[in-house]
């Protein structure tokens, strides 16, 4: 491998990647993944009848309120001034929601890790929220849909 890796140092060391030379531009990112389980148990997600409540208005905070945070969870990942996270649920099968996540920013790096932790902590917060129902629930194809950039 010919180019060096952007966040190994000269010494092979792990590294923040120094971006104070990039451009400022507005970033945007979109990732989705799948909870999946079984149809009664979405039934009950979507209309809000869990015995812990309203699981996706719960789910949704945790995502946005995660995809605040990436700087904390990923080691290298530099903090970014979010202006905009979205979180959406679409019942897509009866035993699957689509969750999906926008995240905005206007930055000298992308926002691509911020839209995966809300989808990945989103769907963590379903299992959470039906697991007491559910035995048989899955996180499924997890990733990043859109990346892309404009001038600031």
């Amino acid at each position: 491998m010919s180019e060096r890796l952007t966040h190994i140092d000269e010494q092979g060391r792990a590294s923040m990647v120094d971006v104070s030379s990039k451009p400022v531009v507005h970033r945007r990112a979109v990732a989705e993944t799948r909870f999946c389980a079984a149809a009664e148990t979405l039934d009950a997600v979507m209309s809000g009848q869990l015995p812990k409540g309203e699981a996706l208005a719960v789910a949704r905070i945790a995502g946005i309120q995660a995809a605040k945070r990436v700087d904390a969870l990923i080691p290298l990942c530099h903090t970014l001034p979010l202006e905009h996270v979205e979180v959406r649920f679409e019942r897509v099968d009866s035993g699957v929601i689509l969750v999906e996540a926008t995240a905005v920013v206007t930055a000298r790096t992308g926002v691509e890790m911020e839209a995966l932790t809300a989808v990945s902590v989103a769907a963590l917060t379903l299992w959470d929220m039906t697991k007491a129902v559910d035995a048989d629930l899955r996180i499924e194809g997890t990733r990043l849909v859109l990346k892309d950039k404009s001038p600031a």
